[in-house]
């Protein structure tokens, strides 16, 4: 089988740990973004993944792929998977996917890591809609093996074959579900962590408390609270905006607590500072 060259647009986050766990899958990986100072930040953030990954016994080959980083997307043109993963605002993952399918191939896979945007209102902005398909990896990507994958209406049977095959060659598994704001998981975890933040804010218990009770009483590996914080307190109010405006729904209406936590830059985990004191992780 051809070695898949894999293009990853944003090096935030998500973009960083994804192209860590191609990279530690044997792939070699291009890492785009706009920011010069991301991508330096970026580099010194895929080689901490790829330690902890071999850590943890999550890496599955003995060789890494080659990384390249650039803040020219024209060097993309060559790619045979494109994952996207900018910020959760649907005007600049659509202008980014408009600007990057205009240089690949018909032939070549789009994936969006989108939280929440409907796949098909992102696929209107790619030259070959058919090609697009939504993988939602959870964070992070190289240990947590399940990714939730949208077939939006005009995902071809074929594009969805290949986000299978590719994903599999991560050592990735997958479950095929449909499009709609949120799909599944953020559909639900984010109204629980809304609501968590919501309990919080009125002193019913504290985040400590309210987590306990998740992991205590639920079997859950890790609270609402301490989830959010992993996956960023900026990135839950955007994904609870896409919601409540696409659902129409009040109750994913961002809560006044989280909404002042992004206000002063507590962030969690990437900023040390969330629900929780994160020293020594950012």
């Amino acid at each position: 089988m051809k070695q898949r060259h894999v293009a990853v647009l944003g090096a935030g986050v998500m973009g960083s740990a994804i192209a860590a766990l191609a990279l530690g899958n044997g792939l070699p990986v291009t890492l785009v973004d706009v920011d010069p100072a991301v991508l330096e930040r970026a580099g010194a953030e895929v080689n901490r993944h790829l330690r902890l990954a071999r850590l943890m016994g999550a890496q599955a080959g003995t060789e890494t792929g080659a990384l390249r980083t650039t803040v020219e997307l024209a060097e993309i043109a060559d790619a045979d998977v494109v994952v996207e993963a900018v910020t959760e605002l649907a005007d600049v993952k659509a202008k980014v996917l408009a600007e990057a399918s205009a240089l690949i191939g018909p032939e070549v896979l789009v994936l969006t890591n989108t939280s929440a945007i409907p796949v098909d209102e992102l696929a209107g902005a790619v030259v070959h809609p058919e090609r697009t398909v939504g993988a939602h990896f959870m964070n992070p990507p190289y240990l947590i093996k399940t990714v939730e994958v949208i077939r939006g209406p005009r995902s071809s049977g074929a594009a969805l074959a290949l986000a299978r095959d590719f994903l599999a060659s991560l050592g990735r598994e997958v479950v095929v579900v449909g499009d709609g704001p949120g799909f599944v998981i953020n559909r639900v975890l984010q109204r629980m962590i809304n609501e968590a933040a919501r309990i919080a804010e009125e002193g019913l218990a504290t985040p400590e408390e309210i987590d306990s009770l998740f992991t205590g009483c639920l079997g859950h590996r890790t609270g609402p609270l301490a989830t959010a914080d992993l996956i960023g307190l900026d990135n839950v109010v955007d994904s609870l905006r896409v919601l409540r405006d696409r659902t129409g729904d009040q109750g994913y209406e961002p809560a006044a607590l989280l909404l002042a936590k992004v206000a002063d830059g507590d962030f969690g985990r990437k900023t040390g500072r969330g629900f929780y004191e994160h020293r020594g992780i950012k």
